[in-house]
């Protein structure tokens, strides 16, 4: 499946039917009165949360979303039919934001999380509501409120419980290969992964989801190499994994770096808890794991756990250390959970809001 987080679309809540002008003519009856009935409501534009869906990659083909007008009034005093409300299911994480990107309008964070975007006009009146006292054969109707018309952009924002994050080439993706049940592309090459991914990790009887997101360089949050593109997925992460290659030519300047970024691209990610994993120590000595370690926690690491994504050496106790940031239930284990309840949920989003997102 293509990968698209950020589309701009079109919506148009439906009109309202207009009311009809219409008098009862029956046998026998001289002056039967004004039996215009009223319009019927127009189609709203609902968005919904689904579980499934973890892409906006619809959108790309699909752009304009316009619901139907409500039914005429007639005649017997008989009301328009209200049009459907046009239902647009949207991936959970999805933000909905204003066309120059300063409001947000929504945000869907729950599966099922149903919101009316734009509402459809109310119907006309027919000419049956105007009949008074002193105006017996009114003619006059109403020809139905207008629906409302926005163009707005969709930004997703993936929900995981964890994010990997490090230098280009770190063996993120052979460690949540290794974790989950993902088969994420893997190669001894930068930028293997193009694309955030997510996987589901099942450890001693938990559950939570961890993001894989593209390998961040110096002067990501700017814009260079293709990880800053891709930050916003791991905003809602509750702890960040920050895995380190030994085999690099500087692991304290490959935490350096990264740090930097999380903090230049904003979005309080500086702030996230991070657990530093010094990765590929089955191609090192274990004298030479001890002493990167020792450099790390100097260097400001709080712990530092050796571990080997392709042999699963130290990754239980990585793996012990994230459940420890988890609250007693995760996303998957309760789908339903508020973001509210995250203790380290989305917080002032900063210059971050400011960033292009990725269009691919």
């Amino acid at each position: 499946m293509h990968f698209l987080d950020q589309a701009k679309i079109y919506l148009k809540s439906g009109g309202g039917g207009p009311g009809a002008v219409s008098f009862r003519r029956e046998k026998y009856i001289e002056y039967g009165g004004p039996d215009g009935g009223n319009g019927g409501k127009g189609g709203d534009i609902v968005m919904v949360a689904v579980p499934g869906l973890n892409t906006l990659i619809d959108f790309r083909y699909t752009q304009h979303f316009k619901a139907k007008r409500g039914g005429h009034g007639m005649g017997k005093d008989r009301y328009g039919a209200g049009a459907d409300d046009l239902i647009i299911e949207v991936p959970v994480g999805t933000q909905v934001l204003s066309e120059d990107k300063e409001e947000i309008i929504a945000d869907f964070t729950q599966v099922g999380q149903r919101i009316v975007l734009l509402e459809g006009g109310m119907g006309g009146r027919g000419n049956a509501s105007y009949k008074s006292s002193t105006n017996r054969a009114p003619r006059q109707h109403q020809p139905g409120i207008a629906g409302e018309e926005l163009w707005v952009w969709l930004r997703l924002k993936l929900l995981a419980d964890a994010g990997l994050v490090g230098l280009p080439n770190a063996g993120k993706s052979t460690f949540i290969n290794a974790v989950t049940n993902t088969r994420a592309k893997v190669g001894a090459y930068a930028f293997t992964t193009l694309i955030p991914k997510l996987g589901v990790v099942n450890h001693k009887g938990r559950e939570f989801v961890l993001a894989d997101i593209p390998g961040l360089i110096e002067g990501a949050a700017d814009g260079a190499g293709i990880g800053d593109r891709f930050l916003g997925h791991i905003e809602r992460c509750r702890v960040l994994v920050h895995l380190i290659d030994i085999n690099g030519e500087d692991p304290t300047e490959a935490m350096r770096v990264v740090d930097a970024e999380l903090e230049a691209y904003g979005a309080a990610l500086e702030e996230k808890p991070r657990l530093v994993a010094l990765n590929k120590v089955d191609l090192a000595d274990a004298e030479l794991a001890q002493a990167f370690g020792e450099e790390l926690k100097k260097a400001g690491a709080d712990e530092v756990y050796p571990i080997s994504g392709a042999t699963g050496e130290g990754i239980e106790a990585l793996l012990d250390a994230v459940l420890g940031y988890l609250p007693h239930r995760t996303m998957t284990e309760q789908p339903g959970a508020d973001l509210d309840d995250i203790e380290n949920g989305p917080a002032d989003t900063g210059d971050a809001e400011d960033r292009p997102w990725s269009p691919i």
